[in-house]
């Protein structure tokens, strides 16, 4: 098949919806099909701040000419397949996208575009990764889900709502992970007391939450260290006892955070499927979490996590002392969430895939 996955924007940091497409276009290719990954240098039907003040005008005219100007010369963060071709349009209109015998739209706004395409693109899907309010209209990003496209969510939570929105034409399959890179190096057993935890600008990741919960933990346990990781600059409020790691290389992320730490604390209000909870559970991180939906597939309260409500701190602040006080109980939950990880392989999710496509590109 001629299969074209079509993202909203150029893969310049780490994120991790375009590592799925990305992981995705890797195995496809692998199995002889033919794939391009379209990614739009602007995005014309997405509502941007309103009024605009001058410091927006002013970044939206630096990522402007940084993306009209600047080729990009492969993904430097995700290895991508040789043989995946990397299409960087000006935008998504119809002129700018391949012919193909499958189009595949990974966000709510590419849906608007792809819902429109003639059939010389290809059958038309929409890989869900999220419900996107925080990121549109709600009207707007509802409406995507009554589109005529073949759907397919990424996590239970979003198939439940496909129900909701009485989608018939759907279907649920979940992220994977490369255990070959995500791996254990340290024991379990003999890892210290330190906290790992991804950090976010945006609200809705939960980091002052994240935060207090930490500031909460070390008032009981003034020997616990932390270390935070992500693609942003460092928090300025962060007390000096927090370590933050800016944009860490792969390996830096495997074996300096996730096997050197033993628990790994997500504070989200929502997410879509959390991959670094996945990844740090593979590296044999206990993992405490909110109960954001993004969890669901993998983190069972109790059995191979600890979940607590969004927006409670104080919640995740007991559950990581429980752990903490205990290493028979984080060594324990630890081997649990990992074992349940090894279940979440990419070449499951892209069988699955490849099979969904099938069904419809004849």
């Amino acid at each position: 098949m001629r299969i074209t996955f079509v993202l909203p924007g150029y893969g310049w940091k780490p994120r991790g919806g375009y590592r799925v497409v990305y992981e995705y276009a890797n195995r496809l290719v692998s199995r002889g099909h033919e794939v391009t990954v379209a990614h739009a240098a602007s995005r014309p039907n997405h509502p941007g701040p309103t009024p605009y003040s001058f410091a927006d005008r002013g970044r939206r005219f630096i990522r402007w000419m940084r993306d009209r100007w600047t080729h990009p010369r492969g993904i430097s963060w995700h290895p991508v397949d040789p043989r995946v071709r990397l299409l960087y349009v000006p935008v998504l209109d119809t002129c700018y996208v391949p012919d193909a015998d499958a189009v595949v739209a990974t966000a709510w706004d590419t849906a608007e575009y792809v819902a429109g395409y003639p059939p010389a693109k290809g059958e038309k899907f929409y890989l869900i990764q999220h419900y996107e309010t925080w990121d549109g209209p709600k009207d707007r990003v509802d409406a995507t889900w009554s589109l005529p496209l073949h759907k397919i969510v990424i996590a239970k939570w979003l198939l439940k709502i496909a129900e909701e929105f009485n989608v018939e034409d759907v279907v649920h399959i979940p992220n994977g992970i490369n255990l070959d890179i995500y791996r254990l190096t340290q024991p379990i057993e003999e890892r210290p007391a330190r906290i790992c935890m991804l950090y976010s600008k945006m609200e809705w990741k939960g980091f002052r939450d994240g935060l207090q919960c930490l500031n909460l933990i070390k008032e009981k346990m003034p020997g616990i260290s932390a270390i935070l990781f992500g693609v942003d600059r460092g928090p300025s409020h962060a007390p000096s006892w927090i370590q933050y790691v800016k944009d860490p290389p792969q390996k830096v992320l495997i074996e300096d955070i996730y096997n050197h730490s033993s628990i790994y604390i997500c504070p989200s209000w929502t997410e879509g499927w959390h991959l670094p909870a996945v990844e740090a559970m593979a590296c044999g991180n206990a993992v405490v979490s909110t109960d954001n939906g993004g969890v669901q597939d993998y983190a069972i309260h109790a059995e191979t996590a600890l979940l607590s409500p969004s927006r409670r701190p104080d919640q995740l602040a007991e559950n990581a002392l429980a752990l903490l006080s205990s290493d028979e109980r984080r060594i324990s939950l630890a081997k649990l969430g990992r074992e349940r990880i090894l279940e979440f392989t990419w070449e499951k999710s892209a069988s699955r895939f490849e099979a969904f496509l099938r069904e419809y590109v004849h």
